[in-house]
């Protein structure tokens, strides 16, 4: 796992540009550094040493010196595909999976992408073309920004490596804020900084004289049609399940796994060939937020050492500005910061780390998955009766039993699910907003999404939008960035393109039955796992953030936050102090609506109040 930065262009100075992009992002390669510059273009790595320790050293060049690649990731069929490569004459220099990729590149070009199984954001200089290929992997695991500064494309694993280009002006992209603060991350192909590009999951890029293009390879598209009985499922899901684990246990050092108190990372605990897992859990005054014991417990059934760390309250509010700095772009999701303390933990013992990211996007593991058939009780009344008898449910007190169901009932999918957070409405946002954007509703950001899954049933519909735009932003992003803050690599191999494919045919009654989620998939674990941990309720990371707000240190840390310069340059205050002290007084739980607000304003401190005083 590493670290990319670079540009294409006629830029004056490369070598000093390049060191700053690539010192700011040392983080994510601290084991060594490498760089490559012609008068066109100028390619900077950090590496995280992981396979072919000695000489996998990066840019990394074919036989003649004419194709360059910088890569930031995982290629797992790498053995196969060298194999395939030495049969039709390339030559090899080295043992590490990089090298596949130029050898692949000169034998399929840009259809190279197809051939790959892994985690990848790559980019490939094509001297003889004088022509960029990037490429990011199928589902969005590794990140690749991009922006265009006078002339110059440049590139990075990381936001903060742009940042750096001479000349590049920091500008909060408003349309963004708009629709983070409902989505609660970056959901627009433009990132919170104006003029900086997601290079999309499953896309690659081209810039060759002058022209930018990029192009989709792969969509995450749900076919729930098998008609595999449970038994068929259950077998395939377990036979890919094994191989995707094996796949991604390969390296030259030692493996961890990050170990919570549910089925996914249990699952893959099981079956990966490590040893040491890793935990972490909450100080609380109910104990309702530390789980760590049930993973205490799960470690020992399949004889694992388990390393665990209790977070206190002061360690949450104190590493936040940390955290936002390493997250590039604000993500009100409070197991962010969870998953930076574990990741903490794991690094002082291992360099790589497996987790259970994707399974619950895959087999349907959401609770909200299962909205559509609690609806289904109501669908037979006409929607004009639905409407009238939510307008009626709104105007009753919130919380009432049966308000909010009724109100839901009113809406098709499309109106009421744009993913698994969903927090200021569309009129909610405006209102606090000083600033007026052109940012349309979330409803109609996603209409083309479902518009392509119209032939299926809402569940999965829901999965898609979720696949397409929750893993990514939200998922994947602090996956990412919360691991190599502390110089670690992440590994998902439920995110696996094998595993997708079976996947996406299963049927709905495969994935939700009774009250059960991820049905077929625990009927693999089960195999595997104590019956506590099987059918233990879906947790992600509990946070006591709802509590916190409403304690001396949380109120008055938000509060000062609140009534602050930035909050007054973006925000109406008074409806947000509102909504702060509406909580604190047990009136209505805003704790996500305030939780989003603050993460924008402590990220918009540390990226332009504390940098421009630095």
């Amino acid at each position: 796992m590493c670290g990319i930065a670079g540009f294409v262009g006629s830029q004056e100075n490369k070598e000093e540009i390049l060191e700053k992009m690539m010192d700011v992002i040392k983080h994510r390669g601290p084991d060594s550094e490498g760089k490559y510059t012609t008068e066109d273009v100028a390619f900077g790595f950090r590496r995280l040493s992981i396979i072919d320790l000695e000489s996998g050293s990066q840019p990394m060049f074919n036989e003649d010196g004419e194709i360059a690649l910088i890569f930031n990731g995982e290629i797992y069929n790498s053995p196969e595909l060298r194999e395939r490569f030495q049969k039709k004459g390339h030559v090899f220099a080295n043992r590490s999976d990089s090298e596949t990729l130029i050898h692949g590149y000169e034998e399929y070009g840009e259809k190279l992408v197809h051939e790959l199984r892994g985690m990848f954001g790559f980019a490939i200089w094509d001297n003889r073309r004088k022509r960029l290929f990037m490429a990011r992997d199928f589902f969005g695991i590794k990140p690749v920004y991009y922006a265009m500064v006078h002339g110059n494309l440049v590139f990075g694993s990381e936001i903060k490596s742009i940042l750096e280009f001479p000349g590049f002006k920091k500008e909060v992209n408003m349309e963004a804020l708009e629709q983070y603060l409902s989505f609660q991350y970056s959901n627009l192909p433009e990132t919170f900084f104006k003029g900086v590009y997601r290079l999309l999951p499953g896309h690659y890029l081209t810039y060759q004289n002058g022209e930018l293009n990029t192009t989709q390879y792969f969509d995450p598209t749900l076919e729930p049609v098998s008609k595999d009985s449970q038994e068929v499922l259950v077998k395939k899901l377990d036979d890919v399940l094994e191989d995707s684990v094996e796949k991604h246990m390969l390296a030259d050092v030692e493996v961890g796994a990050f170990l919570s108190s549910g089925v996914d990372s249990s699952f893959i605990a099981a079956k990966y060939s490590g040893k040491k897992t890793f935990t972490v859990g909450f100080f609380d005054k109910d104990n309702k937020y530390n789980e760590t014991h049930y993973a205490e417990e799960c470690a020992k059934y399949l004889g694992l050492e388990n390393y665990s760390h209790t977070i206190t309250e002061e360690e949450y509010w104190g590493e936040m500005p940390k955290i936002m700095y390493h997250m590039d772009e604000p993500l009100a999701d409070p197991a962010a910061i969870a998953l930076y303390f574990v990741a903490r933990e794991a690094a002082k013992y291992v360099k790589v780390v497996t987790s259970g990211e994707g399974a619950d996007e895959f087999f349907g593991g959401y609770t909200i998955y299962r909205e559509p058939l609690s609806l289904h009780w109501i669908d037979w009344m006409p929607l004009s009766w639905r409407k009238a008898m939510a307008n009626l449910a709104e105007k009753l007190p919130e919380g009432m039993k049966g308000r909010s169901y009724i109100i839901r009932a009113s809406k098709s999918v499309q109106e009421r699910f744009i993913g698994n957070a969903n927090i200021f409405s569309e009129k909610e946002r405006k209102q606090i907003l000083k600033e007026k954007t052109k940012a349309v509703s979330p409803q109609k950001l996603l209409a083309p999404k479902y518009k392509k899954m119209r032939r299926y049933d809402d569940t999965t519909k829901m999965q898609y939008i979720d696949l397409t735009n929750w893993l990514p932003g939200d998922i994947l992003l602090k996956a990412d960035k919360m691991s190599m803050a502390h110089s670690l690599e992440l590994r998902v191999p439920f995110l696996d393109k094998e595993v997708f494919q079976v996947a996406r045919s299963m049927r709905t009654n495969m994935k939700l039955k009774d009250k059960t989620t991820k049905y077929a998939f625990r009927r693999v674990a089960e195999k595997y796992l104590p019956e506590f941990t099987t059918n233990k309720k879906k947790l992600g990371f509990p946070v006591p953030i709802r509590v916190w707000l409403k304690e001396e240190t949380g109120y008055g840390k938000v509060k000062e936050a609140f009534t602050g310069e930035a909050a007054n340059q973006f925000f109406e205050t008074d409806m947000i102090m509102r909504l702060l002290d509406e909580h604190k007084n047990g009136v209505r739980d805003n704790s996500r609506k305030i939780w989003t607000v603050y993460t924008f304003l402590v990220w918009y401190h540390v990226f332009f109040e504390e940098q421009k005083t630095a």
